[in-house]
């Protein structure tokens, strides 16, 4: 049973960082502010927790200027894709499907 609990990613199980990770899957691009709003935390939480990720391989950073503002775009780079789809297909293993015996 213990081998389970190590196959969990320790720099995306973390519930930011795993929120950030889903919800850069469901999106091509999130800028900054989206991630902010989302996610409702505050801006150095936001960016700490993103540049864990981005250390990691698993997100990638580039700015653009909308209406002579810059804003940097975060998305997953396809590390960061292939291990979140690893991390979705160990939990389907895990959990009983429904009506099946435990």
């Amino acid at each position: 049973m213990e081998e389970l609990y190590t196959r969990f990613d320790g720099v995306f199980f973390e519930k930011t960082r795993l929120s950030i990770m889903t919800l850069l899957n469901q999106e091509e691009k999130l800028a900054f502010n989206a991630l902010k709003q989302r996610l409702g935390g505050s801006d150095g939480g936001i960016y700490t927790h993103l540049e864990k990720l981005i250390a990691a391989g698993y997100v990638g950073k580039e700015r653009e200027i909308v209406a002579g503002t810059p804003r940097t775009l975060y998305f997953l780079t396809t590390a960061g894709h292939r291990a979140f789809a690893e991390y979705i297909e160990f939990l389907a293993q895990i959990i009983p499907s429904q009506g099946a015996p435990r």
